[in-house]
């Protein structure tokens, strides 16, 4: 009989502790890793080959909107096709539990606009297992279900709130004492049952990501001792961390509170994940001065972490689906409402002159930030329009302000014309700016104290690809531009990633952790197709994502278990609920 289930052998070892890369073998029996380097004292039952591949620990994506995903798609991708074997649930405040029997449609409808998950593929894919209240009932339905990775779950504000106070009261008003109170032991009955700490999204009442009907979602407008009151559940138990997304844009009418986020990090006396580091392709200031803060509230003792995104990936959309304008009050009336109403109201002049002003002062004063995600609107490429080939050769290829000029028009009103001629299925390509390695990586080599990530994996999936930044981040920042070194990115992708989100034995690769393995070949790094991705039919009610795949990962191991093999599912669903960060 083996000693061992599995041996990689030949592999370059960067085992995520930052110490320098070494040949050697790995051993793994009963989903832990029994012995790194050395002779082994048996056999194994398989053999992997690895020679001239990297042998790393599975990514941890702390960032991912796969709440609903998971339910049909255990291995929550694309995040796994890019080797990410633990993610986080819950991020932004945004989740389905707590959650009551006659609220499930509403709460279902609170994902379709903010996260831009399909609602019928939620209708389908997972309220047919739906088989949960409470948070220690979900949890358990979440344990009892197939994974093809590890999860996290934290506790989403948004859901609580409504939980205890009731949508329209927690959308309107602070908690009252008692509202206050039951939220507190409700938390504490969570983390009881295994969260991992709580989750906000603070954007404001013109929230880049609104509601399903264009309201703020319920965390935008918490204010700030609701919050505290959560934060001192943490404290009281010396346990849990928490995910603040918050606006990170110089808007003046929604400017970043970063006094509020020292003030929270020294309630809580607990980890803070900071969604996210900016970053300005022109001026190394602007994420050299959040580094600055981070280091000076690290020195005061309040841990806060944070976390950049880091993937080049495009946008393209159409506006029968887009909501990534919503912080532009006039957009989010625009694209809210069934197709034929939204059609309406962008055939209505006054409709026109607004959104044409309030997207002129965003490009003109924030370029790139939340009024023109995706890029200035200007620069929008017509990418298809599949209704009208009548019109494809005289607009497809060419850019909004292009067009605008050669006709005499707004770019607004031509990006709006042609949406209307396909009812609104004319799909338009964001150019995206010309990215900084330096910059980009700088986040990274310059603090201690920084995760990469933000994939949003499972949101937003018609628009872009985040899921796939762990391939972007190895193929540029290490094999392309040589910025940052391969034991340096497996440390922030891994084991630093683990550190601050409560993943006990996660995140490296040392005898006794559990096997969570990458195995690829670095030179043969790449996304397929690069940019924005492919369209598939591949979710519940026969809707749409946009995917990009990977390759070059050889085997990804998941608690000892092959989950992919050459880019293919194997069909093994090892992945566990880490109830407090361990399992």
């Amino acid at each position: 009989m083996a000693n061992y289930d599995v041996h990689i052998a030949g592999g370059t070892v960067v085992d995520g502790t930052r110490v320098p890369r070494y040949r050697g073998d790995i051993w793994i029996k009963d989903g832990r890793i029994a012995q790194v380097g050395g002779r082994p004292n048996g056999t194994a039952d398989r053999v992997i080959d690895a020679t001239g591949c990297v042998v790393a620990p599975g990514f941890i994506d702390l960032h991912t909107h796969y709440d609903a995903q998971i339910r049909w798609d255990p291995w929550c991708t694309i995040s796994s096709w890019h080797g990410v074997t633990s993610v986080v649930l819950g991020n932004c405040g945004f989740g389905f539990a707590p959650c009551k029997p006659d609220f499930r449609d509403r709460s279902m409808l609170t994902m379709v606009r903010t996260e831009a998950i399909p609602y019928e593929s939620m209708v389908q894919g997972m309220l047919p297992t739906w088989d949960w209240e409470t948070i220690p009932e979900y949890l358990d339905s979440l344990e009892g279900a197939p994974k093809g990775v590890n999860v996290l779950q934290y506790m989403p504000t948004a859901s609580l709130m409504t939980y205890v106070m009731g949508l329209d009261a927690a959308k309107s008003r602070p908690a009252t004492k008692p509202e206050r109170e039951e939220m507190q032991r409700l938390l504490n009955e969570g983390m009881d049952a295994g969260l991992c700490g709580f989750s906000i999204q603070r954007l404001g009442p013109n929230s880049t990501q609104a509601d399903f009907d264009g309201s703020p979602m319920v965390t935008d407008t918490m204010i700030d001792d609701d919050i505290f009151a959560l934060a001192e559940v943490l404290r009281s138990r010396d346990e849990g961390f928490i995910q603040l997304t918050q606006a990170t844009q110089p808007d003046p009418n929604n400017p970043e509170d970063l006094e509020f986020k020292l003030r929270l990090a020294e309630v809580a006396q607990r980890p803070i994940i900071d969604n996210v580091v900016p970053v300005s392709q022109k001026n190394p200031r602007i994420h050299q001065e959040r580094l600055e803060w981070l280091e000076k509230a690290q020195r005061s003792g309040l841990r806060i972490f944070g976390q950049g995104a880091t993937v080049r990936t495009g946008f393209a959309f159409s506006l029968d689906n887009w909501n990534l304008y919503d912080s532009s009050p006039g957009w989010r009336e625009a694209t809210t409402g069934t197709v034929e109403e939204k059609m309406a109201k962008m055939r209505d002049p006054s409709v026109r002159e607004r959104l044409r002003r309030e997207t002129d002062e965003a490009a003109t004063l924030f370029a790139q930030t939340q009024g023109a995600v995706g890029g200035p609107p200007r620069k929008l490429v017509v990418q298809h329009m599949a209704t009208r080939p009548d019109l494809s050769d005289k607009y497809e290829g060419r850019s909004l302000g292009e067009i605008a000029d050669g006709e005499g028009r707004h770019y607004i009103d031509v990006m709006l014309d042609l949406s209307l001629e396909t009812d609104l299925t004319t799909e338009f390509l964001g150019e995206g700016p010309t990215f900084s390695a330096d910059n980009m990586t700088g986040v990274y080599t310059e603090s201690p104290y920084t995760i990469p990530g933000v994939s949003d994996g499972g949101a937003h999936t018609k628009f872009f690809t985040g899921g796939a930044w762990t391939t972007d981040f190895l193929s540029w920042m290490v094999r392309d531009t040589g910025k940052l070194t391969l034991e340096e990115a497996h440390y922030r992708m891994s084991a630093l990633a683990a550190h601050a989100a409560g993943f006990k034995d996660r995140g490296v690769l040392r005898e006794g952790s559990p096997a969570d393995v990458v195995v690829y070949n670095l030179d043969e790094l790449a996304i397929d197709p690069e940019w924005i991705g492919e369209a598939i039919y591949d979710l519940p009610g026969g809707e749409w994502r946009r995917v990009q795949r990977a390759n070059g990962y050889r085997h990804i191991l998941v608690n000892g278990e092959e989950t992919f093999a050459d880019g293919d599912c194997t069909g093994s669903t090892p992945g566990k609920l880490l109830r407090h960060g361990r399992g």
